[in-house]
């Protein structure tokens, strides 16, 4: 496997410094053991620049090889078979380098079996460095495949969640429209180019992920508007939020589904004129947006029946968060409640909603 340059640049300084602290520590032990430090400087460099080269030869061989758990044998065969050749070499080229000092080929026929201890260490220490190294490199770029592959395999699935609430929301739309043509055609034309602008914002949104409180929540009103065309005077709405939650971010196209679900559980199963609530507040580094609508308990099950949308949202969430407490509904006295919190870049993210949520400041009516 290749290294980036300066992984390479980095291994190639250390592993040069080793080499030459192995070559002075080897000059300095013969020199110790009596041989003149000329001769012991020429054994130093001949036998570590040979060994060297078969390390080489072995670190080459694992960047292309590399072991299984059943074939550990072939390195340590592979060591064995080049540790005897260097052996040998060295021995020969040390024998008609530095044979005529005196006492020197006797000093060198006793030191051979503490030389081939020495090299075979070597050897096996550079063979098991190389494993190690190349295992945990595969071992990383397996870990960044997964991290892509699940990466798509999220962004994917959001895609989908997305394109599944616009066909949704366009068939209920359209039947609308169809009722409107016969009995209030200025209203159904009405309704046409609202649907028009919502589409087009659509598309406009899907090139971003992110969008601030402000520009979601004009989108927002565009869906009521075509929605208050299908309802008439029975559906009206009170967005309201704090003052500096305009800048906060959260996915887009996100309350759209949750304003939807209100609309569906309030008008579908009561009578009379609804009032639908959105109100954005930050706390404890969080956007918090709460939605309330009334419901009949004996028509509605807003515990468990919350429908595709939430369904869709919390999924939605849960993949861009990974958390699965962002998104919590209740009904109590005939009315049902939808709390989001949306985590802030930088900002801590475990902390739970302790209080009612204030309302000061209209940003939509």
């Amino acid at each position: 496997m290749a290294m980036n340059p300066l992984s390479a640049r980095r291994f190639l300084i250390i592993f040069s410094v080793a080499w030459l602290v192995l070559i002075t520590g080897h000059a300095l032990l013969l020199n110790w053991f009596g041989l003149s430090l000329q001769v012991a400087v020429a054994d130093s460099l001949i036998s570590n620049l040979l060994l060297l080269g078969v390390c080489l030869m072995v670190i080459n061989t694992l960047r292309f090889y590399s072991p299984s758990s059943g074939q550990y044998m072939n390195v340590v065969v592979l060591c064995l078979v080049l540790g005897i050749f260097w052996l040998l070499l060295d021995r020969s080229i040390l024998w008609w380098t530095l044979g005529s000092e005196e006492d020197y080929f006797s000093f060198l026929q006793r030191s051979l079996v503490i030389r081939a201890a020495f090299g075979m260490l070597i050897l096996g220490f550079i063979s098991l460095t190389c494993i190690v190294w190349h295992n945990f490199q595969d071992l990383q770029l397996n870990e960044e495949r997964k991290a892509d592959a699940e990466k798509l395999a999220k962004d994917a699935e959001l895609f989908k969640l997305r394109q599944q609430l616009q066909p949704h929301f366009l068939f209920n739309s359209l039947n609308s429209i169809n009722a409107l043509i016969g009995l209030r055609p200025d209203e159904a034309r009405k309704m046409v180019q609202q649907l028009s602008d919502f589409l087009r914002g659509t598309l406009k949104k899907d090139e971003t992920q992110w969008v601030s409180l402000q520009e979601e929540l004009q989108y927002l009103e565009l869906y009521l508007d075509i929605e208050k065309v299908r309802f008439g005077n029975r559906l009206s709405t009170e967005v309201t939020c704090e003052e500096g939650t305009g800048t906060l971010v959260l996915p887009a196209l996100l309350l759209q589904p949750v304003m939807e679900n209100a609309i569906k559980f309030g008008l579908y199963d009561t009578i009379g004129d609804t009032v639908i609530t959105l109100h954005a507040a930050r706390e404890d580094g969080q956007l918090i947006i709460q939605v309330q609508n009334p419901y009949d308990p004996e028509t509605s099950s807003p515990k468990q029946g919350t429908g595709f949308g939430l369904s869709s949202v919390q999924r939605r969430l849960y993949l861009l968060f990974g958390r699965n407490d962002l998104l919590q509904t209740s009904g109590e006295e005939n009315i049902f409640t939808t709390i989001i919190r949306i985590p802030q870049p930088g900002d801590p993210t475990d902390k739970k909603i302790t209080a009612p949520l204030p309302s000061n400041k209209l940003c939509i009516k």
